[in-house]
């Protein structure tokens, strides 16, 4: 059985959800949410609550259960709390700093890299040195936070570049065998 299918989602008050067959909708106070999911799977709503049910126990029908159940809790957690993930830059003349929408990273190559964020995703800058991503998509969020790590992720020698905030490095030896302090 799976577990995490069978947990019912409680939906808070000022979230609205739409079923329609195999698409649900899911309004809230900060936007909307709509996405398709497997027809196997049928999605209903009991008593403020919507509950995912699967039509037999193959292996297929179990993984999509699990699946269908996470995606419609964070659609729900997203259009009422939102998601954020929080990165820093680290290095001697790395910053950030944001103009209009753009993000702009100096981030030890010649030129300046230049960051365009996806439609529904708020950027916040604080100070030079950590960046905030903001948004109602948990998929979306996690994308463009990785797509900004990306651009210079963290060296595991010196410790410099872009990382999560939550990230710990565990920075290794060089040639002489000296480990930096971080």
């Amino acid at each position: 059985m799976s577990r995490i299918g069978l947990r019912p989602i409680v939906i808070p008050k000022g979230v609205e959800v739409k079923i329609d067959g195999s698409e649900v909708v899911v309004r809230g106070g900060k936007g909307e949410l709509r996405r398709r999911f497997h027809p196997d799977i049928s999605i209903a709503m009991k008593d403020e609550r919507l509950i995912a049910t699967r039509l037999s126990d193959s292996k297929i029908h179990r993984s999509l259960h699990g699946l269908t159940r996470s995606l419609l809790a964070n659609m729900v957690m997203g259009v009422s709390q939102g998601f954020e993930k929080v990165l820093e830059i680290n290095g001697v003349g790395y910053r950030v700093q944001k103009t209009g929408d753009k993000l702009l990273l100096q981030v030890g190559y010649t030129n300046t890299v230049e960051f365009l964020p996806p439609f529904g995703i708020n950027i916040i800058v604080e100070g030079t040195n950590r960046i905030r991503v903001i948004g109602i998509d948990k998929e979306v969020v996690g994308e463009t936070a990785a797509k900004i790590r990306a651009i210079r992720p963290a060296d595991h020698y010196k410790g410099k570049g872009i990382k999560y905030a939550e990230e710990k490095l565990r920075l290794k030896p060089g040639k002489s065998g000296k480990v930096g302090k971080k």
